[in-house]
């Protein structure tokens, strides 16, 4: 059985894992799913990943991150789904948490974080939200 939404499976994984404070969370590889995890972990929401070759697939392998024992994640949220596509402009993109979370965009130039958007004055599709 083919999976309908890469996406939302790593976010869920994620969200598991962290609820089970677990450090490391292992899944298949995506473009998609590794252009996500570079911006998580440029914007400091993750520690790391790492894409491993396991018996000829490509296998995503995520270091979670806590702060005083607390998943630096709270809220980690699919916009965009395959039944329901968000697009915005540059000048819609939503402020989350009035700046203190983010919204991971996939836009023409590659998949960025809504700040980084803005100043490109780049619209797309928005995949999700975090805080």
């Amino acid at each position: 059985m083919s999976m309908t939404d890469p996406l939302a499976d790593l976010l869920t994984r994620i969200r598991n894992a962290q609820a089970a404070n677990k450090v490391e969370v292992k899944l298949p590889s995506s473009k998609l799913k590794k252009a996500v995890c570079e911006v998580l972990s440029q914007e400091g929401y993750i520690e790391s990943f790492s894409v491993e070759e396991i018996q000829g697939k490509p296998e995503l392998s995520i270091r979670l991150k806590y702060f005083h024992s607390r998943p630096v994640i709270e809220k980690i949220q699919r916009v965009s789904k395959p039944g329901r596509r968000v697009y915005k402009s540059s000048e819609d993109i939503p402020s989350i948490m009035g700046g203190l979370g983010i919204a991971i965009i996939s836009t023409s130039r590659g998949v960025v974080s809504d700040k980084t958007a803005r100043r490109q004055r780049q619209g797309g599709e928005i995949l999700c939200t975090v805080s």
